[in-house]
């Protein structure tokens, strides 16, 4: 057993993340969004659109936030 305390199932890539929540319709747009700078993850610019992003990460695009509260399933909320 893994002591790391954010296993592989309890992550989400942040262009995954951006289509989940509807921010981008198709992940080509998350792709466009993210390398422009568009995307903040816990108050930075982030720029790798396969950042992995786990319980208690804060998204912001556009001014609006985002939060990841609990893991689910294929998608964090």
């Amino acid at each position: 057993m893994s002591t790391d305390p954010t296993p592989e199932r309890e992550a989400l890539r942040l262009d995954q993340f951006l289509k989940l929540r509807g921010i981008a319709d198709t992940g080509g747009q998350a792709k466009v969004l993210i390398q422009r700078g568009e995307v903040q993850v816990n108050g930075l610019v982030e720029t790798r659109r396969r950042r992995k992003l786990v319980v208690g990460d804060v998204v912001e695009i556009a001014g609006t936030v985002y939060s990841l509260d609990r893991p689910a399933r294929g998608e964090l909320t």
